[in-house]
């Protein structure tokens, strides 16, 4: 069934890989339900209860658009619930397929919105899904104590959020594990207003595929042709071509998309981080600093239920994995880049363990602090107070002629500038070797196959003598000029090792990562959007324009002997799309609009371009 189809998606986008079918029955039993909703809809659930009843377990809830597979009572998943850990303590563990995917019935509506002000008692959206699910289970599934947690991540950390709305008086504890919060400003299908081509493209080319009635089948998997992401994506052209070349208009959430290219009340209606509030369950916010998908989603999600919500558990994890590594990597390695332990491992005992067994069993005491962060260049935990930490020394790291990098302002007058030629038709790759899947370690890659391209700006300090440590969030803010009417600017703030480094352990895995420019977090903007996502302008060609923007949080040491490097660029392909550099509808754009233009960054007294930071001593 699905096994056959999905290597590729469990690798490309969110992980589903919790429930992957195995033939040893495990000391659980399985019943499947078609739990009524509210306007008579039948929602398909799967759950597995411990078959020692002499007790009462709390409800685990995980609910998906990605398949409860395996389907049938005697077809049993290789695992289940956050972690083996959970199987061992004893929890009743819930799947379900949302609304109108696979073997639930209705329509299925991405990112559905919240309905605040419901018409009536029939009216739907996620959270009254949510709150029939428990409210029938609580009162249906045997040998329950009354008390419902539910996790998920990235889709369904999304509906574990909007499970927080509007909350069952018996849902008390939900972890939102790198949730989608805003498909438009930083998650998934846009990052400030440009598009995720590779992303979107691979994604809805399998997801998006009509679902006409209930189904136990994924759609056959899209096939690229070519193992050669670079050339696959480029060959496409304008973001037309998707449509007449191979999606032929069968996949709506695309078409939607391409007809809603600004911050419009689609996409608005989808940002749940107004939402969070009124909220009463306890929450542990779950993310990685290498999450190439949903790092926005879970600071955000994280940050509007801190400042909506004072005095409720609301507790913060962002530890050294990519898009929902802490459950199914050991969180030792990504890439080339290693953590010194197995992160995973003490995540799911220490904190997600102890976090659902203290509000859902009683058991325990409770010792998180308001958030924990792992340092990513001195490989340690951290605990905090406030996220970010109250002891923060705001400081800017700025541009120099030479590609000379440091903390002092421009002295030089005048228009003191580098300028290259970024030419659509050539753009800049996102990593070295790209394949047409989804690389999920690019936030940790070696930068200098872009560091020796004559469209990437490279601003390099001298040698640390000391140690360095910046956290909490970044601040682009350059001085800039085009020769067109729009452009995108790409920042990366890079590590760049000793030539002599080696890591200091006894594993056989020794790389040589002498000179390695280790990407620390980076962003892009489409200068249309720079004042407004819902009312786009266009630049005036060669005039000197401020655009500022936010990059992510890092949470980063800068070890003695490396160096800081800021590269600049104004593409980042295919992971996003290309721009054809003049002001207009991209998602409609002719071949013959994508033009060369010269882009300028300047680093005077006058215009300072430089990436504000914050440094923690």
């Amino acid at each position: 069934m699905i096994r056959n189809i999905s290597k590729y998606f469990i690798t490309f986008l969110f992980p589903f890989f919790l429930l992957l079918s195995c033939d040893e029955k495990p000391q659980y039993s399985k019943h499947e339900y078609n739990i009524p909703m509210r306007d008579g809809k039948k929602l398909f659930t799967a759950v597995y209860m411990p078959k020692e009843g002499s007790q009462k377990y709390p409800i685990l809830i995980w609910r998906t658009p990605y398949s409860v597979h395996p389907y049938g009572e005697d077809k049993f998943p290789k695992k289940f619930g956050p972690s083996p850990l959970f199987v061992d303590e004893g929890y009743i563990f819930v799947y379900q397929d949302v609304r109108g995917r696979f073997m639930s019935e209705g329509e299925f509506v991405n990112m559905r919105p919240y309905i605040p002000n419901k018409s009536d008692s029939l009216t739907i959206d996620e959270t009254t899904d949510t709150y029939d699910t428990i409210n029938w289970l609580v009162k249906n599934i045997p040998n329950n104590n009354g008390k419902v947690g539910m996790w998920g991540i990235s889709y369904p950390g999304f509906y574990s959020s909007m499970g927080l709305i509007d909350a069952h008086p018996a849902l008390k504890a939900v972890s939102p594990q790198a949730p989608i919060a805003d498909w438009f400003v930083g998650d998934d299908m846009h990052h400030n207003g440009a598009f995720t081509l590779m992303l979107a493209f691979n994604f809805f080319a399998n997801f998006g595929q009509p679902r006409p009635e209930p189904t136990t089948q994924w759609p056959p998997r899209f096939k690229h042709g070519t193992p050669d992401g670079y050339r696959f994506f480029l060959d496409m052209g304008p973001l037309l071509n998707a449509n007449g070349k191979y999606l032929h208009n069968k996949v709506d959430f695309w078409n939607k998309a391409m007809q809603h290219g600004t911050y419009d009340e689609f996409w608005q209606s989808r940002n749940i981080l107004p939402h969070l509030k009124n909220i009463k369950p306890a929450v542990l916010v779950v993310g990685g600093w290498y999450d190439g998908e949903d790092l926005y989603g879970t600071l955000e999600t994280y940050r509007a239920i801190e400042k909506n919500n004072p005095g409720i558990h609301n507790h913060l994890v962002m530890g050294p994995w990519g898009h929902g590594g802490w459950a199914r990597t050991d969180g030792d390695w990504l890439g080339n880049i290693w953590f010194g332990a197995k992160t995973s491992h003490w995540y799911q005992k220490e904190i997600e363990l102890s976090f659902f067994n203290y509000f859902l069993k009683e058991k325990g005491e409770l010792h998180l602090p308001e958030a924990f962060a792992f340092d990513t260049g001195k490989n340690r935990w951290q605990q905090f107070k406030t996220w970010p930490p109250l002891e923060l020394q705001k400081s800017a790291l700025y541009l120099h002629p030479g590609e000379r990098l440091d903390f002092s302002e421009p002295t030089e007058r005048g228009l003191s500038y580098d300028e290259y030629i970024s030419d659509p038709n050539r753009p800049v790759p996102f990593v070295n070797r790209l394949t047409t899947r989804w690389g999920k370690k690019f936030l940790a890659e070696d930068q200098r196959f872009a560091w020796q391209r004559p469209d990437v700006l490279s601003y390099e300090s001298e040698i640390l003598s000391d140690s360095l440590t910046l956290a909490g969030g970044l601040t682009a803010d350059l001085y800039v000029s085009t020769s067109g009417t729009d452009c995108d600017w790409v920042v990366k703030l890079i590590d760049v090792y000793p030539d002599t480094f080696r890591y200091q352990q006894e594993d056989k895995k020794q790389l040589p990562m002498g000179g390695y420019q280790r990407l620390v977090r980076a962003e892009i903007m489409r200068s249309k959007f720079r004042d407004s996502y819902s009312e786009p302008k266009p630049m005036e060609p060669n005039k000197i324009t401020r655009i500022r923007y936010k990059l992510q949080d890092i949470y980063h040491t800068f070890l003695p002997g490396h160096k800081i490097m800021i590269q600049v660029q104004s593409s980042w392909f295919p992971l996003f799309d290309r721009n054809p550099q003049i002001f207009t509808d991209i998602y409609n754009a002719q071949e013959s609009d994508f033009k060369k233009a010269v882009q300028r960054v300047y680093h005077s007294k006058q215009y300072p371009s430089r990436l504000i930071v914050n440094l923690l001593n």
